[in-house]
């Protein structure tokens, strides 16, 4: 398969720039597989395709303010994006200035945090950083929310809430796990009602999820690895409603990617571990049967992988007609459930 294979045509006025107006308010475009059929619904309408034996399955993982800003000892500009904590005052991150700063260079971000190139590892470094109290309540005053780079505005306020889940809990993501962005409390509380069984994982989305594919043959790329969690409850409970007769409903692909990585036999296992999985047309789903998910990025894995879940050609005709209703795309778009 060729990355060029899954390309489509988007208008570059349907890219989403800000959330709606309230939490909730997005589109739904509804997908049924085995029908061919494709309903246009408003999000709040996603309970009416649920049942009360389905699992529906959340990543809890929570954006930290990774954008950093500053200056080399030069004066230059500096941007760093910081990728992961490997212990108290040292981070992997990815730098972005007009020279790549050299190891054992002096950074500046803010009037208090500094850093320093302690080492270079291909597109990454590892930055040490000092401040006078607390690295993480730094960064947290000092650092923005990640937005991705197809949002062509500085982070705001706003922001800081809206490019989060209202049930984020686990801090590690660099990216928002964008399909549970549409889901408000009181949402959730009436899925619960229902019966329906409401689980959390955690997979910390990476940088990853943005990159561009290089590799015209997709048997040349390489996924970015990523660390996910799945306890033993949770996965007890999700196993109990697949042999119920209930659906197990990924919501996202970061879900349906940690769900994936870790199943024996048709059942999810416990597990804590990194995965770098490529769900790409040909793959067998071993556990998610239905999920939940924005449109994502043309030539992108995450459009790779649901088109490996529907079909790549249903998959552009469904966009086709997306695009034909102005719906709304990636991060801050509307929402698509395939069943």
């Amino acid at each position: 398969m060729k990355t060029s294979d899954f390309d489509y045509s988007l208008p570059e006025d349907l890219i989403a720039q800000s959330p709606p107006a309230k939490r909730g308010e997005s589109r739904l475009l509804v997908l049924k597989r085995k029908e061919g059929e494709v309903l246009h619904r408003s999000f709040s309408n996603l309970i009416d395709f649920l049942d009360e034996k389905d699992a529906l399955v959340f990543n809890n993982t929570r954006v930290i303010p990774a954008r950093l800003y500053g200056q080399k000892a030069s004066g230059g500009k500096v941007e760093a994006l910081l990728l992961r904590e490997v212990e108290g005052h040292l981070w992997e991150a990815m730098l972005k200035s007009s020279k790549s700063p050299k190891k054992g260079s002096p950074l500046l971000f803010g009037g208090e945090l500094k850093a320093r190139v302690e080492e270079k590892r291909g597109d990454t470094c590892l930055l040490s950083f000092s401040c006078a109290g607390s690295v993480k309540e730094a960064i947290g005053r000092y650092g923005e929310m990640p937005l991705p780079p197809y949002i062509k505005r500085p982070a705001v306020k706003e922001d800081e809430e809206r490019y989060q889940t209202v049930y984020s809990s686990m801090e590690g993501a660099v990216a928002a796990p964008t399909a549970g962005l549409h889901f408000t409390l009181p949402v959730l509380e009436e899925i619960k009602n229902k019966g329906i069984s409401v689980e959390m994982i955690t997979l910390h989305v990476g940088p990853g999820t943005f990159q561009p594919v290089r590799a015209e043959n997709l048997d040349d790329h390489k996924m970015h690895r990523e660390y996910f969690m799945i306890d033993e409850e949770t996965a007890q409970r999700i196993n109990s409603a697949k042999e119920r007769g209930g659906r197990v409903v990924a919501v996202g692909t970061t879900a349906l990617r940690a769900l994936e990585s870790s199943t024996l036999n048709g059942k999810v296992l416990p597990n804590k571990d990194w995965t770098d999985i490529f769900v790409r047309p040909g793959y067998g789903f071993n556990i998610v049967d239905c999920m939940v998910t924005n449109f994502h990025l043309p030539k992108s894995t995450l459009f790779m992988l649901v088109s490996a879940f529907a079909g790549t050609d249903v998959m552009k005709r469904v966009y086709e007609r997306a695009v034909k209703e102005r719906y709304r795309f990636f991060s801050y778009g509307d929402a698509m459930l395939i069943l």
